[in-house]
């Protein structure tokens, strides 16, 4: 069959269409998105403004053409931490509904934890033993261990890379003062959090995904994205604290030219290596593999079990 999965970030939304079937791999062949970022579309009272609904309402309705023009049986859409934190988050669910016929899925953090971590499980298999599984978004940080498919920890923090950077790093290139405070506030969250994970389990495997952690390896070295999914890509806590403080003294404009790194992400990269950094320190990983696979084959592949057990 021929599914279609719309995914409605903080910074993007991501209509994938993939060929898939129960106790087979999805195989991506559309992939289109726009860097909405719809968090910078809240006003004051935390609602999401007109143009940031009939942008989403522009491209849903694009979405839903493309998806009938290549003959997707079955549409699903999900929103995160945007939608999810906005005060109208209710009205813009039901403008979509309404003005499209798309009805959005708003997931919790720990659920989105919890389907990353799944694709990731199916992506490396049970020889990888224990996982740890990390992602940064731009709302909010995702964190999921366990030694199953489904994770026994799994939880979220609003330590996402755009948010961070909203909140504490006006500057281009950020103060040095505000990088400090940045990290000094990182590392407060986190430890609130991560005895969770060491009282778990030892961690067997440490794994990583989002655009952030993606971007942060391709310019430690990591293969590009045109050697193919399947090239083992890492980032080291090393490389992560040789180059962050490079990045903080650069402004995006030159960030942006670094391997992997888009112009609409640049502004972001600081923070998200500060988080990064930390996670790696206060867990004491000396590496995270990059998986190709995140929350979007996660719902993906939710989707298939279901079917699986309903044709049992």
């Amino acid at each position: 069959m021929r599914l279609g999965v719309v995914d409605v970030g903080s910074n993007t939304v991501h209509l994938l269409v993939v060929d898939a079937h129960p106790g087979a791999a999805p195989i991506p062949t559309t992939s289109r998105k726009i860097e909405l970022r719809l968090a910078e579309h809240l006003r004051d009272d935390n609602t999401i403004n007109d143009a940031g609904i009939n942008a989403l309402v522009g491209f849903m309705n694009e979405s839903q053409t493309l998806a009938e023009d290549l003959g997707v049986t079955e549409m699903m859409a999900f929103a995160t931490s945007a939608i999810r934190e906005a005060s109208n988050g209710d009205a813009v669910i039901a403008a979509v509904r309404e003005r499209t016929g798309i009805e959005l899925e708003v997931l919790t953090g720990d659920d989105e934890a919890r389907l990353t971590f799944l694709a990731v499980r199916r992506w490396f298999g049970w020889s990888s033993g224990r996982l740890l599984v990390i992602d940064i978004g731009g709302g909010s940080l995702e964190v999921a261990a366990g030694d199953d498919e489904y994770p026994d920890t799994a939880f979220s923090l609003p330590l996402g890379a755009g948010r961070l950077t909203r909140e504490h790093l006006l500057g281009d290139p950020p103060k040095s003062s505000d990088l400090r405070e940045l990290r000094r506030s990182v590392r407060a969250q986190l430890g609130t959090s991560v005895g969770r994970l060491t009282r778990s389990g030892q961690v067997g495997h440490a794994v990583a995904t989002s655009k952030t952690l993606r971007s942060l390896a391709r310019i430690a070295g990591a293969a590009p994205s045109s050697e193919g999914p399947h090239v083992q890509r890492m980032l080291s806590r090393s490389d992560l604290a040789l180059w962050l403080p490079k990045l903080a003294d650069m402004k995006s404009s030159q960030r942006a030219e670094l391997p992997g790194v888009s112009a609409s992400r640049a502004g972001q990269l600081v923070a998200g290596a500060v988080v990064a950094e930390a996670v790696m320190d206060l867990l004491d990983l000396e590496t995270l593999q990059i998986c190709p696979w995140a929350l979007r084959e996660g719902i993906i592949l939710r989707r298939l079990d279901w079917l699986s057990e309903e044709g049992a």
